[in-house]
């Protein structure tokens, strides 16, 4: 198919010219643009353009739908019109991430850092627990701890001890490690900075409160210039400012010392600057900031309890949503380093566990065997302490059970915060949770734990069920009198049906068959799976039908196949779509996953090629569902009737389990 040069032209005018393209670059269907400025786009002059399917934009991406088979001619007539250089999908996300506000960045920063310490983290948090149960007065014995009792596992206690708060100790060298990779300098001398920062000759901060009360506080003299000599244990500011500086610096000299001397000059000196002010000015003062945010916290916590229990508590399952979660990784550790434990961490740990609690409900709503298993499944992973299968698989699909989820945490935190709940480390989350929390609040914390459990899951159950039963009465007065076994409803001359088709049923088209004409082609089901509806696409350009009509399938296995006999009419690069032309001429994409373009291939394994005629049931491609995963990229497969096909009068959609070429999902009613 041709382009029209001049609508080419007018995209690139109505997204504010060549001069505000930073970098731009495509996938199977759309135009993706870093730009400098999004105001300036013309929205008006993208929805009159023919070319132009649908406009949105997503993290720092300026996204505008073309469609399969043309975006990439639209994309290398845009090149030759702007004389700009092609960019990858990388190049454009890294650029799209320079336009996040300062929010945004500073929360992916701390995700970035605290991420990858946490395994270090949660180890010892859950070895702190077990000495805990060890050492705890009151757990087995009254007024008593076990070791108490039986003190021939005091010494295995103490090793246990010793084992878990090595990384509560060195956290200065963890957290330096992260922060001078993520900042773009050597993690080596990441983690000598933080060792710097609790060296043994320096006081402990952990005794830094009574050495000011004793007036020993030991000082170094800079030329009549007293610097009080402390260490910064368990802090978490000092060296995330400090870690900052050191990699501006190493890359800075890096740049300008040649390099037969580096090794002599670049270590040495960024070190030595770094680590001079770090205990001349970068430590006071950041030691000075987080002791007032720790204090701010405490007094909020100990003079308006429940009303700070209410709210973290009930909204950080919306934080989790927004990636604000991580946020808080800073201040738990910040709590834990200047104070000894957490109030926060606990209410984390039941939030775990009414989310999952609401998802469990969902199995006694749902009626489709693969999301009650999904239901399942993601309710444990949320009472081990992950809930993003459950929030992002189940609850928020539905809303009623995130809502009931964070109702059923506001109560519980609530409690928690009256009764001064404080956790001893993070990183042991849901039910294990208890392990982290102090031994004598235990109780408390159990209390607490049952109301997220029965809370969430009653209400959940109650209003599911009652809205299944107003469907039902809903759907019975539609059907009176009807004698088919389905209800249809007819939307913009588009039918949907939730009704099976019947296995038997093969494709037929507008093609002569035998000495039939026939007009309607049967697209069989590509994959085993759930096939829903496009409007739970978790993607714009599919959702809101932006290229055409279609229906969606949630796979169960890992194999795509031809829907109907036909011509390969396109296969794209990245192996994770492909584009099938009927003998009618109508042509269907399906499209493996969501975003996964950004995989470039990898966890793909593509059978035919452009071209190529297929077979009904002919294996198209493979995906490795765990490479995809792992990723974090959606598995649901759209597949489309591109718009602009004039041969189509309508679709009809049908949803239910299918399992590949053996349902029918889609029946396009041809003209003619």
């Amino acid at each position: 198919m041709a382009i029209d040069k001049k609508q080419v032209e007018e995209i690139v005018r109505a997204v504010g010219g060549k001069e505000n393209i930073e970098a731009a670059t495509h996938c199977v269907t759309r135009l993706r643009f870093a730009l400098y400025d999004e105001s300036k786009v013309d929205t008006e002059s993208l929805d009159q353009n023919d070319l132009v399917k649908g406009q949105f934009s997503s993290q720092g991406q300026f996204q505008v739908v073309i469609g399969p088979g043309l975006v990439d001619k639209v994309y290398d007539e845009m090149i030759q019109i702007t004389g700009g250089d092609r960019s990858s999908k990388d190049d454009v996300k890294a650029v799209a991430g320079k336009k996040q506000n300062p929010i945004q960045r500073a929360i992916k920063t701390l995700s970035d850092i605290f991420i990858p310490i946490l395994p270090a983290i949660i180890t010892a948090g859950l070895l702190l627990g077990i000495n805990n149960i060890l050492t705890g007065p009151g757990i087995f014995f009254d007024g008593k701890s076990l070791v108490d009792v039986y003190p021939a596992w005091k010494d295995l206690a103490s090793i246990i001890n010793t084992i878990a708060s090595t990384a509560f100790t060195f956290l200065p060298a963890l957290i330096g490690w992260a922060a001078v990779k993520r900042f773009g300098g050597s993690p080596l001398l990441g983690i000598v900075l933080g060792l710097i920062l609790v060296h043994p000759d320096l006081l402990s901060a952990y005794g830094y409160a009574d050495a000011v009360n004793n007036g020993t506080v030991p000082t170094w003299n800079l030329f009549g210039w007293e610097i009080e000599k402390i260490g910064y244990q368990g802090q978490v500011l000092p060296v995330l400012v400090s870690a900052y500086l050191l990699a501006k610096m190493e890359i800075f000299l890096n740049k300008r010392v040649h390099d037969s001397i580096k090794l002599l000059v670049v270590a040495p000196v960024t070190l030595l600057i770094t680590g001079f002010l770090a205990f001349t000015i970068i430590g006071p003062v950041t030691f000075a900031i987080a002791n007032a945010i720790t204090s701010g916290l405490i007094y909020v916590y100990d003079s308006y309890a429940a009303l700070g229990g209410l709210i973290y508590g009930g909204l950080y399952a919306l934080l989790v949503i927004t990636g604000m979660h991580h946020t808080f990784l800073a201040v738990d550790v910040q709590l834990i380093g200047s104070q000894g434990g957490t109030f926060l961490w606990p209410m984390l740990a039941l939030s775990n566990i009414a989310q999952g609690s609401a998802a469990l409900a969902m199995m006694l709503v749902l009626r489709e065997k693969k999301m009650r298993g999904l239901a399942a499944t993601s309710s444990v992973s949320a009472f081990l302490g992950v809930t993003e299968p459950a929030i992002f698989g189940v609850n928020i699909r539905y809303r009623y059970p995130f809502i009931f989820g964070m109702i059923g945490s506001a109560i519980g935190g609530v409690l928690l915060t009256m009764n001064n709940v404080q956790a001893t480390s993070i990183g042991v989350g849901g039910v294990p949770g208890f392990l982290s929390i102090f031994p004598d609040k235990w109780g408390v914390f159990f209390i607490g734990m049952a109301i997220v459990l029965v809370v969430p899951f009653v209400l959940t159950v109650l209003f599911g069920r009652a809205k299944l039963r107003k469907e039902d009465r809903s759907a019975s007065n539609e059907t009176v009198n009807e004698p088919k076994a389905a209800t249809s409803q007819s939307v913009s001359g588009v039918t949907s049906s939730t009704a099976k088709t019947d296995p038997n049923q093969r494709t037929r088209s507008a093609a002569q068959v035998g000495d039939e004409a026939v007009n309607t082609l049967e697209i069989m089901a590509p994959l085993t799976g759930q096939a829903v509806s496009l409007e739970q696409v978790p993607d714009p350009a599919f959702a809101e039908k932006q290229m055409g009509e279609g229906v969606a399938i949630e796979p169960s296995g890992n194999v795509v196949v031809a829907p109907f006999d036909a011509q390969v009419a396109h296969v794209i690069k990245s192996k994770h779509a492909v584009i099938l032309e009927h003998a009618s001429g109508l042509q269907v994409l399906i499209h493996v996953g969501i975003n996964t373009v950004s995989l470039k291939g990898e966890g793909f394994n593509m059978h035919v090629e452009a071209g190529e005629h297929v077979k009904a049931g002919q294996k198209l491609l493979e995906f490795d569902r765990k490479v995809i995963e792992d990723a974090g990229y959606p598995l649901i497969t759209p597949i489309i009737i591109p718009d602009g096909q004039d041969m189509v009068e309508r679709v009809e959609v049908t949803t239910g389990d299918v399992t590949s070429n053996q349902n029918g999902v889609l029946k396009v009613h041809l003209k003619g």
